[in-house]
């Protein structure tokens, strides 16, 4: 072969995978899910030189508008060549930017997760704030917030003391927060790190303190949200496995996520990388026939059934390439199936779209 023809396929190959014609095995297809690719178009660059930081969490609204929320922890040296990014960055379905902001008086640094409710407006949770807010869709107002920041549940009001889980709207690190869509009862799961509060609190509409419950044998609550059956998901992130309660507490079942390294280590001994379940969500279908988990210790989101816990597929692995995840961290599905994945170290958003047409053709051949 000569020079002048492997630089021409060369350079096919590599259009061909900015086109998004060539992608790298991610997923394997069975028990009728769907297969999952990256779509490497999405999102178009940052504007203005935009530089991100870790990436907290993500959350999609109803015209599936997708929120990303940046730490700002950038590395050194980034900004001699960018801008830092605005604390919230709104795309549009083409993964353009839409909407930005920023309230660096109220909101804490160390942002974790978000959830827009049936209101469109956006709830976030930032850990060790010891509080949630309430925003207008637009970052224009702030609607309302539970908690004081820097005023935390333990003894001595600081992160280094004894979680007290208080019967009172007052957290010390608040993972995830879900708004009933009936009663709009605001639930937050009070427990990002180890050695904090390890609880779920309900709160009403206005803020005010209704109920909470201790989830058995968990070091760190990292996340919930609620089904359109009315199921609590809450994830136990070191013990693998998801725990479903009602929403009094009231324990349903357990759905296990386990992990086994690829790798095996030298010593025989497991040593996690972040636990197998730290963030969930749901197929949009009404019945929410799948269930999205993030598993870091393997790189990969688990696609789980969601009525029989049944592992039904995965993608993922560990990289910096497309479709590659380095700590992912956030998880949303939009109203179409696609899956968006946040990444802490790695800094970046992912949307992955189900091929179907993919999946009926592995299944019709056996693969």
């Amino acid at each position: 072969m000569t020079t002048s023809t492997l630089f021409r396929a060369g350079t096919c190959a590599v259009l061909a995978v900015a086109a998004g014609i060539l992608l790298p095995p991610s997923s394997r297809a069975q028990g009728g899910a769907p297969k999952y690719e990256a779509d490497l178009a999405w999102p178009k660059p940052l504007p203005d030189r935009w530089v991100l930081g870790g990436l907290g969490g993500l959350c999609v609204d109803a015209q599936d508008h997708v929120f990303i929320l940046n730490r700002q922890d950038v590395v050194e040296g980034d900004l001699n060549g960018g801008k830092l990014a605005p604390m919230i960055i709104e795309f549009d379905p083409a993964g353009n930017v839409v909407n930005s902001w920023k309230d660096t008086t109220r909101l804490d640094p160390r942002l974790h997760s978000c959830h827009v409710d049936k209101d469109n407006n956006v709830w976030i949770a930032s850990a060790p704030s010891g509080m949630v807010q309430k925003y207008a869709h637009d970052g224009s107002k702030l609607l309302l917030q539970i908690g004081k920041k820097g005023v935390l549940d333990p003894s001595d009001g600081t992160a280094k003391g004894k979680p007290l889980n208080s019967n009172a709207a007052q957290f010390f690190m608040p993972s995830s927060i879900f708004v009933d869509r009936q009663n709009g009862d605001v639930y937050v799961s009070d427990g990002e790190g180890a050695g904090s509060n390890r609880r779920v609190a309900v709160m009403d509409r206005t803020g005010k303190f209704l109920r909470q419950w201790l989830p058995e044998d968990m070091e760190t609550v990292h996340c919930l949200t609620i089904a359109n059956d009315g199921q609590v998901y809450v994830c136990n992130r070191t013990r693998s496995r998801i725990q479903i309660y009602d929403k009094t507490g009231k324990f349903k079942k357990n759905i296990e996520v386990p992990w086994t390294p690829i790798t095996p280590p030298p010593d025989g001994k497991l040593t996690q990388s972040g636990g197998s379940v730290v963030a969930i969500d749901f197929s949009p279908d009404a019945n929410q026939r799948l269930m999205f988990v993030i598993n870091q210790n393997n790189a990969q989101v688990e696609v789980i059934e969601r009525e029989t816990g049944k592992h039904l597929s995965s993608f993922g692995r560990p990289g910096s390439f497309p479709g590659q995840f380095n700590q992912a961290h956030g998880i949303a599905v939009d109203s179409k199936g696609n899956v968006y994945i946040a990444e802490n170290r790695g800094r970046r958003v992912h949307k992955f779209s189900p091929n179907t047409a993919s999946s009926q053709r592995s299944r019709a051949s056996g693969g």
